[in-house]
């Protein structure tokens, strides 16, 4: 019996995927629960398993094509696994030549996109080194044998049989190649949201500047103490700016508002959005009422979106909605930047690099870790007393952190 391997069904934030990767191909025998194909979108990668175990039988939607919330995607035969096994001991007697091997065994990792690919530019698969999954050789490995052949053929035809005359055009051929690749689903979804933002908000940014000194000397009185009593979650600082971005955000609560059509929707609860770097590009997981966490669930829970985001797991609930969001581009060396607003939210808050400078106290020169404070804003809802009040409640917290506790 055949069953249908469809995609997903989408959130109704998402309209639609990418086939990303087949981990199978037609004939491959696969088991209940194992992964079949990745499905990307704006969001996540979602994962599609077999339902049973059997052949896959069909594929219709091949990678890189785009498909709908539940669409068909291929056919798997409920069973086929017994079948399946004779069928590959007939094939192997059959081909008495030497040569009919080796394209079968080229032919079992190389994805249906990169095989059309290559007949279509006459690509030996042979001479294509995979990076896919268990060696396969993928559509990006077939585009980028494609671009070396171009440039091959010009330094090849070098009549001279001098070294260096050889020499040069491979030279320079090596240092100009490029590599034409397709823009994932999430980068491309982030680029128009930003653009978005810019051409939608009357959007500017404000500066101000905060002293490291005391967070730093009570993370280091009380690191290892926190870490022991909290099984293993380490003390880091930005749950103290979450905390403090917290308090700010109670005290001005245009900050934590957003925009609906010719609405301002103000939020009774402070959802802080942080923003995690990937290999799929930037995500913004949510940590859910902020204000109830304390600092070990505020840095236990950045921890584990950290993980999720570098494994590809993060879900598309934990990274929706979110009422403001903070950006840490100090972790990278940035000592100063304009964050662009993550729509529909009306702000965001950008840290940068911890950086020794003279700063005059009471009078005297004294060296001190400083590290600026950045806040972008929809100035259609916030005006500029709000948005500086904010970052100035956030650096008289930060300066001192005993009032976190103390609520004052």
């Amino acid at each position: 019996m055949a069953i249908d391997i469809k995609a997903p069904t989408f959130p109704e934030s998402i309209a639609d995927g990418t086939v990303a990767t087949w981990h199978k191909k037609v004939g491959d025998a696969v088991k209940r629960d194992e992964l079949i194909v990745d499905i990307e979108t704006d969001k996540v990668v979602m994962e599609v398993l077999a339902e049973a175990d059997g052949v896959i039988a069909e594929i219709v939607k091949n990678e890189g094509d785009t498909v709908l919330s539940g669409e068909l995607l291929g056919r798997l035969a409920e069973g086929g696994a017994a079948a399946a096994a004779p069928a590959k001991a007939a094939e192997a007697p059959a081909p008495a030549a030497p040569a009919a091997p080796a394209p079968v065994a080229e032919e079992q990792i190389l994805s249906p996109a990169a095989r059309k690919l290559a007949e279509e530019n006459a690509i030996d698969p042979n001479s294509v080194p995979g990076t896919g999954k268990g060696g396969r050789v993928t559509k990006e490995d077939v585009v980028a044998a494609v671009e070396a052949k171009k440039s091959v053929p010009a330094a090849a035809p070098a009549a001279k049989p001098t070294a260096p005359a050889v020499a040069a055009p491979i030279f320079a051929a090596g240092d100009r190649v490029e590599k034409r690749v397709p823009m994932t689903r999430l980068r491309a979804k982030v680029a128009e949201r930003l653009v978005e933002a810019q051409s939608s908000m009357a959007m500017l940014t404000t500066f101000n500047e905060v002293n490291m000194k005391p967070i730093m000397d009570l993370r280091a009185k009380y690191k290892d103490l926190f870490e022991k009593t909290h099984n293993g979650v380490r003390l880091g600082f930005m749950s103290f700016f979450v905390k403090a971005a917290v308090e700010a955000l109670k005290r001005q609560p245009g900050v934590n508002a957003s925009i609906d059509g010719n609405d301002i929707v103000y939020h009774g609860y402070q959802d802080i959005g942080v923003a995690v770097s990937s290999d799929r590009g930037l995500v913004v997981p949510v940590l859910r009422n902020a204000e109830f966490m304390s600092l070990a669930e505020i840095e236990g829970g950045i921890n584990e979106f950290g993980k999720k985001a570098k494994a590809g797991k993060l879900t598309i609930e934990e990274m929706s909605g979110g009422t403001f969001t903070i950006s840490n581009g100090g972790v990278f060396g940035s000592l100063l930047s304009t964050p662009i607003v993550n729509p529909p939210q009306t702000a965001i808050l950008g840290m940068h690099k911890i950086q020794e400078r003279p700063m005059a106290v009471n009078g005297q020169v004294v060296i001190l870790p400083m590290m600026y404070l950045a806040l972008s804003y929809d100035h259609r809802l916030i005006d500029g007393k709000e948005a500086v009040t904010f970052l100035v409640t956030m650096k008289d917290l930060l300066e001192d952190p005993a009032r976190l506790l103390l609520d004052i």
